[in-house]
């Protein structure tokens, strides 16, 4: 398996930083739900929205666990707003009112300040991966 460089000489495997983002995305899920049983309204809403893109950025870690930072919350922030725009076709809310995880991860109606909120996400996500991130993005090791 290949290693990766981390500071201070640490050698992190793919494998260890998966785990990370295999117990970040369930932590999320925890923050989400936890979210909507103890509040309502906007905060629920808005917060879930930020969740959701938070969640989606721990996806695609998990998937490529040598994603930068920034690369991983454009990523999933790129998602979020597909979905919701996907939200303005009818096909999106009539699967929704077919199946509740449909509803879950895609939504049901177009909603413009959850663009917001999603990008409110996407920042936090990737202030957190940035600052505990076990690697520098790269090394430079040749001339000026």
């Amino acid at each position: 398996m290949p290693l990766i460089h981390g500071t201070n000489d640490r050698v992190v495997e793919p494998a260890r930083i998966r785990l990370a983002a295999a117990g970040a995305a369930v932590v999320t899920v925890g923050a989400g739900l936890g979210l909507r049983a103890v509040t309502a309204g906007s905060l629920a809403k808005y917060g879930g929205d930020a969740l959701y893109t938070i969640l989606l950025l721990a996806l695609v870690v998990l998937v490529a666990p040598r994603v930068t930072p920034l690369t991983a919350a454009v990523s999933a922030l790129a998602i979020s707003w597909g979905v919701e725009f996907l939200q303005l076709s009818e096909m999106t809310a009539e699967l929704s009112q077919r199946s509740t995880v449909t509803r879950l991860v895609l939504g049901s109606t177009f909603n413009p300040p959850d663009l917001l909120w999603y990008a409110v996400g996407a920042a936090a996500g990737w202030l957190v991966h940035t600052a505990v991130r076990p690697y520098p993005a790269r090394r430079h090791t040749g001339p000026s």
